[in-house]
This record gives structure tokens, C-alpha cells and sequence, in this order.
């Protein structure tokens, strides 16, 4: 295998650690102070929140388990000028926290996330702020400490209380969007955050999504169909021997299968790799036989990225890697990204649906600032949420290998059982842009002008809540 370093690899720059710790010292929490003097101050005065179960095609495997059902919450918030809005949030403890996962029953998990929602709605009735960060940072300190005492977790990761504030979050920004005369997903964005979001692509590719149990020849058809960037989860249940000969024989049926592929969307014509490990390899020696084996087989210039390959407590530089590491978990927050790319990771899977919009906007001012390209991963959303994450990836740069277009993870269609009613709940189901045509997603000027969507009512989320209104 060629020594080549990821710096060589990615060819973004040169990577100071002056600079990175520039760019975090120059975020700050409002931005410009003409922005933040314009500002209204907003004050909550009713919150509610509710919760629906929807089941899953099959159960849905990766970091070592399975899901059979996703819980989807919905957050109201109204101010004391009378306007509400609702956010909505896709739960997913299994990603968020594997060992909350494990020690509880599915539900049992699920409830837990959705007593945290529920807590921090109760934590800003009352409260004010100028933009939803400074409402995230006045809620998150309390709210994490309140999660390890129900969770019994005191190292519970910071990613299972973000998870259970995005509605909270999502609300706010459509409040804050509101009650400020902010009409675009544009101007609604701070303007300190705005380099990192420049862009306007006319397409994003829909990343679908191949848990361990799914056949090969689903992952043939979806070539067929005109999808050019595959998501595979590897990190397969069993000792770290077994994972990864379970991964090496993976990787060699799904190169057989598509590898000789051709797409006009990447530099080489090749069909990109994308394979996700969830923290499963705990050591490099590991992951570098993997690699190995994609040389001997020929498929290692197709791996465009292998994301979040080691646990996130094990600190491994991976600066001597010769392939694009993606850091996704482990990157909680703009601190934790900053940290990432001090080890070499190449790139970052940035989380509006997992993490929060607020978190998110750190994250992706951090990477900006240093070179480091984005993408946005998905949490298995519903379809309001699908344009959440596609606001964002529609604007982040291009990937380094692949064209002019935006990156985004979607594979609620494949694991819904209900998918197409969940659709019926879509403001603009029937718009252009909501579903994958030949691979992507086709935005445009309408979209940039509606934002998908998302500040449009939402009639099935609104009658959960007319006690409320």
C-alpha cells in the first residue's frame, strides 16, 4: 500500500495547528454586533411536545445492533407575540449512544430520549434569547448533566442530548425565522456562518443507505436506478477478527458487483465507495488490513471515504491513512471537530437532524476554516427533516473527487414501512425536489426560495397539538 499521508491525499492545504486553533477562538456566539443589536428578543411563553412510532421494513442493523421501530417527536413553541412554530426530530439512541442502546430495551431507549425532549421543553418555557445558539447554550449544560442521571451514564455521549434537542432547535430557528421577517434558509442563517454555506448547487446526490442484512442485488438495483454514491455499513457484530473478515468478504462482493461502473459525477468516471463503520475497529493495524485487501482486490481508489472507523474515546492519529477519514460521531461539537482534524481526519459528516441546526453551523464554520470538506449524513429522518439536511448539504463545497453537486444521506424511503404516508405529512410533497431523480436530488431557484419547504405549515404536525393553539 502506497504511504501516501491524508494531507497528500485530500490536497485542501496545509493544516496548521495555529490555524485550527485561530478558527476556533474566532467563533463566536451571535455573530456580527450589527446583527446581534437588530435582533429581537424573543420569549417563550407555551411549550408542548408528542411523539409517534413508526415502524421500520425490516430490522435496520449497524454499530453492532438493530432497530425495529423509529420514534419521530414534535416540538411546539410560542411566543409571547403569539406566533408558534413546530420542529420536528427523528430519534436514534442506537447511533447516538450504543450502550444506552444496549442496556435498555428499544423502547426502553427510545423513552428515555423523549423524557429529554420533553425536559428541555419544559427548561425555555420562559426563557428568552436573541437566536437558537444562544438558546442552545443556555439549555445543553443542565439538560447533559439531567441525561447521565436518567440514563445512569455518566460518560454518556454528548450526541444522545443533541439527538433529543433538534425539534426543540428546529422550532426555535422557524420562530426566530419569523419573528425577525427572515424569509429564506439564507437569511435566516447567521452571517458568521454563511462562508461555510455559500454555496447554491443545482443538485444533491441522494446517498442511500446498505445495512449489513441487505442483499447485494438491492445494492445493483439501486446502481440501476441511477444512484452513484453508496453508504455500506461495515463494523459487522463478532470479535474484531471476525468483523473484519465479515467486512473484507463484504467489500469484495460489492466490488464485483458495481465496481466496473461508470458515473459521470466523479473525476475518474468510478463509482465512489462510501462504507461507515461506527467506532467498530479499536485499533489502526486493523482498519489497515481492511485497506490492504481493497488494494489486493482493486477497489481501494474507489473508497472515497470510510467514516468514524475507531471509537471516539481512542485517540489515533490517522494524519499516515491513505484515504479520506470522515469523522461523524465523534465530532459532537465545534470543540470535538477541531480535535478531529488536529488527527487528520480529511473530512466531516456534519448532522443538522442529529446534532442540531445550532451545533451543526459551528461544526461546518470550523471545517470551512480549515479546508476540510463536509457532507451531511443522514439519522434514517422522516421527509420534513430530509429537507433539513438538504438546505445544508445544498450549500456546503464541493467533495473533493466528485463534481459540482452537494452530498446527502438519505435512506428513509428503503426502511419505512410507511414511507409514503409519512410523505402525506410533506408541506411540498408534490414539489420537484423531494424525491431522487437518477441519484439526485434536482434543487433550483424555487427551492432556494421556499427553503423545501420548511417554513411552510405542517396540518399533520398542527393537530397534535390544537389543545395548544
Amino acid at each position: 500500500m502506497k504511504n501516501l499521508s491524508r494531507r497528500e491525499f485530500m490536497k485542501t492545504g496545509v493544516l496548521t495547528t495555529g490555524a485550527i486553533i485561530a478558527a476556533g477562538a474566532s467563533s463566536t456566539l451571535l455573530g456580527c454586533a450589527n446583527e446581534q443589536r437588530a435582533l429581537k428578543n424573543i420569549v417563550i411563553d407555551r411549550v408542548d411536545s408528542d411523539f409517534e412510532r413508526e415502524p421500520l421494513v425490516r430490522p435496520f442493523g449497524f454499530a453492532g445492533g438493530f432497530m425495529t421501530d423509529i420514534w419521530q417527536s414534535a416540538s411546539y413553541l410560542r411566543s409571547t407575540s403569539g406566533i408558534h412554530r413546530i420542529g420536528l426530530c427523528t430519534q436514534n439512541v442506537l447511533w447516538s449512544d450504543g450502550k444506552v442502546f444496549a442496556g435498555h430495551s428499544e423502547s426502553g431507549g427510545n423513552a428515555l430520549m423523549y423524557v429529554l425532549t420533553e425536559r428541555a421543553m419544559q427548561m425555555v418555557k420562559g426563557q428568552s434569547f436573541r437566536t437558537p445558539l444562544e438558546l442552545l447554550d443556555n439549555v445543553f449544560p443542565e439538560l447533559e448533566e439531567y441525561a447521565k442521571k436518567i440514563t445512569a451514564h455518566p460518560r454518556l455521549r454528548q450526541t444522545f442530548t443533541l439527538n433529543a434537542m433538534v425539534g426543540l432547535d428546529n422550532a426555535a430557528w422557524l420562530l426566530y425565522a419569523k419573528e425577525n421577517g427572515f424569509n429564506t434558509y439564507d437569511d435566516m442563517i447567521p452571517h458568521q456562518y454563511r462562508p461555510a454555506l455559500s454555496h447554491n448547487h443545482d443538485k444533491v446526490a441522494g446517498i442511500p443507505l446498505f445495512a449489513y442484512n441487505i442483499p447485494i442485488d438491492e445494492i445493483t438495483a439501486a446502481v440501476e436506478e441511477g444512484y452513484f454514491f453508496m453508504k455500506i455499513k461495515i463494523g459487522q457484530p463478532g470479535t474484531q477478527e471476525e468483523m473484519l473478515e465479515k467486512d473484507k468478504a463484504r467489500l469484495t462482493e460489492i466490488h464485483n458487483a458495481i465496481g466496473h461502473v461508470q458515473t459521470q459525477y466523479t473525476a475518474d468516471n468510478k463509482l465512489p465507495y462510501y462504507f461507515d463503520a461506527n467506532g467498530r475497529y479499536e485499533k489502526k493495524e486493523t482498519l489497515l488490513r481492511l485497506i490492504d485487501h481493497a488494494e489486493k482486490i482493486g477497489a481501494l481508489g474507489q473508497i472515497a471515504v470510510i467514516e468514524e472507523p475507531f471509537p471516539e474515546e481512542v485517540k489515533i492519529d490517522v494524519s499516515d491513512i491513505p484515504l479520506n477519514l470522515a469523522a461523524d460521531e465523534s465530532a459532537h461539537t465545534d470543540k470535538d471537530a477541531l480535535e478531529r482534524i488536529q488527527m487528520g481526519y480529511g473530512s466531516i459528516a456534519v448532522k443538522p437532524i442529529a446534532k442540531t441546526l445550532s451545533m451543526s453551523l459551528r461544526v461546518a464554520d470550523v471545517a470551512h476554516r480549515n479546508n476540510i470538506p463536509c457532507f451531511c449524513a443522514d439519522l434514517t429522518v422522516n421527509p420534513v427533516l430530509v429537507e433539513w439536511n438538504k438546505n445544508f448539504a445544498a450549500r456546503l463545497g464541493p467533495f473533493p473527487g466528485i463534481g459540482n453537486i452537494g452530498l446527502m444521506e438519505s435512506n428513509g424511503h428503503q426502511n419505512y414501512r410507511n414511507w409514503d404516508t409519512m410523505l402525506s405529512y410533506h408541506p411540498r410533497r408534490n414539489a420537484p425536489w423531494v424525491k431522487v431523480k437518477e441519484g439526485v436530488y434536482e434543487t433550483g431557484e424555487e427551492y432556494y426560495r421556499t427553503g423545501g419547504g420548511i417554513f411552510d405549515p405542517m396540518p399533520h404536525y398542527e393537530a397534535m397539538f390544537e389543545r395548544a393553539l
